[in-house]
């Protein structure tokens, strides 16, 4: 299980392919990959700053990924979370969930993202076409978190 916050970008196929290799109890990799987009709740976005809390990120990261291996049976698993300032098309997080089958990485995966945008101490501060703004966690984010808890 890994957890990364790093500045420079990561190389997805490289990712999947070293998890993939490395344990031949690997049935499945589930990844997600998100990226910036170039709007934001109707303002066009020409930056996004992320800010982090060293140590206490990682730990955080480290803990949804023990949460989700006590609900599912996880092989191996893969944050790698980008910070500093990041444009359209940059890529800002990747998550491997590896796991004997597909439904548990699936759910896994599904169950880290959700956790990861709801808990995890990042700060992005959007420059759009309207000036520079902070971004709040939405309510869709935090709904999807609470099909977790029940």
């Amino acid at each position: 299980m890994t957890v990364r916050v790093q500045a420079q970008d990561f190389d997805v196929g490289a990712e999947i392919n070293a998890m993939r290799l490395s344990n031949p109890h690997i049935g499945a990799v589930v990844s997600f990959v998100g990226q910036v987009r170039d709007f934001n709740d109707g303002d066009g976005v020409s930056s996004m700053l992320l800010e982090h809390y060293p140590g206490m990120t990682e730990k955080s990261l480290g803990s949804i990924i023990e949460r989700a291996r006590a609900k599912w049976a996880i092989v191996d698993a893969l944050i790698v979370h980008r910070v500093g300032d990041l444009k359209p098309l940059d890529q800002i997080v990747l998550v491997l969930i590896a796991s004997a089958h597909r439904q548990d990485a699936f759910s896994a995966c599904e169950f880290v993202m959700d956790y990861l945008k709801t808990e995890a101490p990042f700060w992005k501060k959007e420059s759009t076409s309207s000036g520079e703004r902070w971004v709040e966690a939405k309510g869709s984010d935090v709904d999807a978190r609470q099909r977790w808890q029940q």
